[in-house]
């Protein structure tokens, strides 16, 4: 029934650059995601959404859908970013695959790049339909375009269908999600609903309640540089430091050998000379209070390494990020508990599980709205292979539907 609608919304948002930048400090990080953002007041507007209105200072879009019923029920807040992650994401192309075979996605025939079920047997769940993919050189950002446009067509359907009782629903879109930071200028308090979800998930049937606790470290070297040939025991080589520092982590607590509940910590960059030297890591756990003695361990492991020198050598800015939204959302299930009957009744088999990451939802729990996460459709997110399939954008139009229906149906028992 939307099939259509929603290919053509998606397609079009996909086109346009929004990536983020961790390395600006304003709001948003790139004056590109405004581009998106204004395009979304106008469909918000022509779609006959009331209370239209873009924060031009915290770059959030918010959009009201009027309650149609007498009945005292929750409302319901929607949410998605409109950032693309650190890939690519220039003139992007989007190809359709017609009628996915199960065999070999042809991206771009002229660079040989593809796709092969050997490479991606998550492919074998889309045999016979329609897949949406990159061209091979950028990303798609069906993360998190895919969770706008089946946000967009839902509320356009339910403008266009009166007759179907709802509560008050209220739309968010925001900025740089993916660098973590978009959520930190949402306005909880004038968003006034009772609770929410992001629509950012993955695949068919992803319902998330519970994120990773997060924290940050930016290490500093300070090192003593002197001519190798009359280095001994003068030297401090900032490379020797860091390699030191690398040694004390944990060898098999790193994202590529955790699953599940297990916690890691990830170095994402590091450079240095022999005089100075800079290392980037997050600390990450489901968990509380192991997620607390993870960063002590890290700076139990600072101290380590300073105490081998005659002057604290290492410096560092540890600070978190976000926390376990679970905390905020096991006192209060009624999103969780409506989301999942609204996926059962769909015959969709409901996926619950805790996110080894974080969403908006993670920051917006915290602010007071118990917001967990549903599946948006994509697959192989942040690259080249990235794709979603047009049933799975269809599917979460329908989920958002029906959990706003029964949310009527619910509470009129």
């Amino acid at each position: 029934m939307f099939n259509q609608e929603l290919e053509n919304r998606f397609i079009r948002y996909a086109k346009i650059n929004t990536r983020s930048d961790e390395n600006s400090p304003t709001t948003p990080s790139t004056e590109r995601q405004f581009d998106l953002l204004n395009l979304l007041v106008e469909e918000l507007t022509e779609i006959g959404l009331a209370e239209v209105q873009l924060d031009s200072e915290n770059a959030f879009v918010t959009a009201t859908l009027p309650a149609n019923t007498d009945k005292d029920v929750p409302s319901i807040g929607l949410i998605a970013h409109v950032d693309t992650a650190d890939f690519n994401s220039e003139n992007v192309q989007p190809q359709i695959v017609e009628e996915y075979d199960g065999g070999i996605v042809i991206l771009n025939e002229a660079l040989d790049i593809k796709m092969t079920p050997e490479e991606f047997p998550n492919l074998a769940k889309y045999q016979g339909q329609r897949l949406i993919t990159t061209d091979g050189t950028t990303l798609l950002g069906a993360d998190d375009k895919s969770g706008i446009a089946e946000i967009v067509v839902a509320m356009k359907y339910l403008v266009d269908h009166p007759e179907i009782e709802h509560g008050k629903v209220r739309v968010a879109f925001g900025p740089d999600e993916e660098i973590g930071r978009g959520a930190d200028f949402f306005k909880a308090d004038e968003f006034g609903v009772d609770f929410a979800y992001t629509l950012d998930g993955g695949p068919v049937g992803e319902l998330e309640y519970e994120s990773f606790n997060a924290a940050a470290a930016k290490l500093t070297v300070k090192g003593m540089n002197v001519h190798p040939g009359t280095a001994k025991d003068k030297m401090i080589n900032s490379t020797g430091v860091l390699r030191r520092f690398m040694n004390l982590l944990p060898e098999s607590e790193v994202p590529e050998k955790t699953e599940g509940r297990e916690g890691f910590y990830h170095v994402t960059s590091m450079e240095a000379t022999e005089e100075q030297g800079k290392l980037d890591m997050i600390i990450r756990d489901h968990d509380r209070d192991k997620f607390e003695a993870r960063k002590q361990f890290v700076l139990d492991a600072i101290e380590s390494v300073n105490n081998q020198y005659s002057y604290p050598v290492i410096e560092v800015d540890l600070f978190d990020q976000y926390y376990n939204m679970g905390e905020i959302i096991e006192k209060d299930m009624r999103s969780v508990d409506l989301a999942h009957k609204a996926m059962q009744e769909l015959e969709i088999t409901p996926l619950v599980y805790p996110i080894r990451g974080g969403t908006d939802g993670s920051k917006i729990s915290f602010m007071g709205i118990p917001t967990p996460n549903i599946f948006a459709g994509g697959e192989n997110m942040h690259g080249r292979y990235e794709f979603v399939a047009v049933e799975s954008m269809v599917k979460a139009t329908e989920t958002i539907i029906k959990i706003i229906t029964l949310n009527v149906v619910d509470n009129a028992q």
